[in-house]
């Protein structure tokens, strides 16, 4: 087995900004998010259905950086926005293509999305990779993250199609994952999820009638819950434990060929930081910080920014495991407010 390529050291959240919990609230409620111009695409799927893309235009012969969001994420996530202006500032190319039913409007296809989705990955860069004059690089954030592992570590060299990957918050143990976002003060995380996933799939069942049990989804208190009745059942899995089990990245870190970097935080209140895997393959560098949430890593002094993330990615794409540095602050600051339903994974 490879000898594990750890690093805890690069990221340090201001001391304004304690704990898992606000470091992960606090990026995605309280700081601007970027303005980005986007550009829409509409492609036509495999099945018939519709997946939209939202991209940024650089300049020729620059790099490509495609970005998978997290569950019931989109292009407007704070990550996605911050990764996205600092791609067009540097006259980069980006696009965050949309799992289905994230873009705003219902998908056509009796289906959803899913952490093992390394088809709909392997589809989406195959489709991108053609507009790429220079280096091509994927991200991936939590859901996003897992299921561009996935690809990774199922494709093999097959997936070196792209230079270079990361992938953020990833939940790499999807039962350890499932297990801590149903207890304590987690279950915020999972009545927020819940509450976007489930008018969706009533949604659904007004154009599928009776593809999965109304009433048994409706009762769903918890990602297993619902996972068994909704998302197992639609991707070919036969329950929620066989789908958290095979769909978890870990089993395909050993895989990859692909220069990549694993960023997630110890205190990821999605992960907690003894589930993570302590091994990979030799060009798979997993990076530990003890701090960070998921998907925080806000960085400088009051009011803090969302900087650190995407640079930490994009140096990793140009530079391999170089990260940049995360400022200190004394600062201390008022606890926010937690609005339900603006966080996504």
């Amino acid at each position: 087995m490879p000898l594990p390529h750890i690093n805890n050291a690069p990221y340090a959240a201001p001391l304004w900004l304690p704990g898992g919990h606000l470091q992960t609230i606090y990026p995605a409620v309280c700081l601007n998010k970027p303005a980005v111009a986007f550009r829409r695409e509409r492609w036509q799927a495999p099945d018939g259905d519709f997946v939209d893309v939202d991209l940024v235009d650089g300049q020729p012969g620059q790099p490509f950086v495609v970005l998978f969001h997290g569950l019931e994420g989109s292009s407007n996530s704070h990550y996605a926005r911050a990764m996205m202006a600092e791609v067009a500032a540097r006259g980069w190319s980006g696009a965050v293509p949309h799992f289905r039913g994230c873009s705003g409007e219902a998908n056509l296809a009796p289906r959803f999305y899913h952490s093992g989705d390394a088809q709909e990955v392997d589809w989406v860069l195959r489709q991108l990779r053609p507009r790429a004059t220079g280096r091509f690089y994927a991200a991936g954030v939590s859901l996003g993250g897992n299921a561009l592992l996935c690809w990774l570590g199922q494709s093999q060299h097959q997936a070196e199609i792209v230079d270079a990957a990361a992938a953020v918050s990833a939940p790499l143990d999807l039962a350890q994952g499932g297990k801590a976002l149903s207890t304590g003060a987690n279950r915020l995380y999972t009545r927020m999820f819940l509450n976007t996933l489930k008018p969706k799939c009533l949604a659904k069942l007004e154009q599928f009638p009776g593809l999965f049990a109304r009433d048994a989804m409706l009762a769903a208190r918890d990602l297993h819950a619902f996972d068994n009745v909704v998302t197992a059942p639609l991707h070919g899995y036969r329950d929620a434990d066989d789908y958290w089990h095979r769909a978890s990245a870990k089993h395909v870190l050993h895989d990859i060929t692909v220069p990549t970097l694993v960023l997630n935080a110890k205190n990821d209140p999605f992960l907690p930081g003894r589930f993570l895997p302590r091994s990979a393959a030799p060009n798979v560098t997993l990076e530990y910080p003890r701090h960070g949430g998921h998907v925080g890593f806000a960085a400088g002094a009051l009011p803090g920014s969302l900087d650190w993330l995407p640079q930490r990615l994009l140096s990793h794409f140009e530079h391999g495991s170089v990260a940049p540095s995360a400022p200190q602050s004394c600062h201390a600051g008022a606890a926010p407010t937690y609005p339900e339903n603006v966080l996504h994974g």
